[in-house]
């Protein structure tokens, strides 16, 4: 299937969408507002795997799956452990191609915005200390420069794979592509869904 642009329709109504893109892209609002659009099931990726003081729940995978045995839902396409079990699912990959400058302002903003309100994210978590941007090599602002290229290659291998003949991809490059997606493909195609369902 080729790769789809933000203007071309959908070749069905997406049932099983995941949404891929690096830190800072946009991933989990875009898929909240494609479960909302299409009456999908939603949960966050990042939920499910950070337990308390940022450990790694050991439930993660067997939440994953019990989640993706669902018929219709939408999420975030990340981490190892979970990317196959989701994509094996899916029936739709959107991807963020957003620039690097732009996913780093967006990231640099929301870590900055949840620190300073001390927000509460992932069972009772928060942002770290703003400094430690210069002394943890896995901060997010670090992890989004360093891992921004690895979207693109995942995708690349997806679309040379097995699951590449069957799967939707729709890349979307900027926030302008992405409101052309939403407002055009996505919102016929949560219409046709609702005429299916009359």
């Amino acid at each position: 299937m080729p790769l789809l642009g933000p203007t071309d329709e959908l070749p069905r109504s997406p049932r099983r969408v995941v949404v891929a893109g690096t830190s800072g892209s946009g991933k989990t609002t875009l898929a909240r507002q494609i479960a909302e659009a299409l009456g999908l099931s939603y949960v966050e990726m990042d939920s499910l795997f950070h337990g308390p003081q940022w450990t790694p729940r050991p439930e993660f995978e067997d939440d994953v799956r019990a989640f993706v045995r669902g018929d219709a839902w939408a999420t975030e396409w990340q981490y190892t452990r979970a990317r196959p079990l989701l994509l094996e699912r899916a029936d739709t990959l959107v991807w963020l191609d957003h620039r690097k400058h732009t996913v780093l302002r967006r990231i640099t903003m929301r870590t900055v915005v949840r620190r300073l309100r001390n927000e509460e994210l992932w069972n009772g978590n928060v942002e770290p200390p703003l400094h430690t941007v210069f002394t943890d090599r896995e901060h997010i602002l670090r992890w989004a420069w360093k891992s921004h290229h690895r979207t693109g290659e995942r995708i690349a291998a997806v679309l040379a794979g097995e699951h590449g003949p069957r799967l939707a991809v729709v890349r979307l490059r900027g926030q302008r592509e992405v409101d052309q997606w939403r407002t055009g493909p996505l919102r016929r195609a949560a219409e046709h869904g609702e005429r299916s369902v009359r």
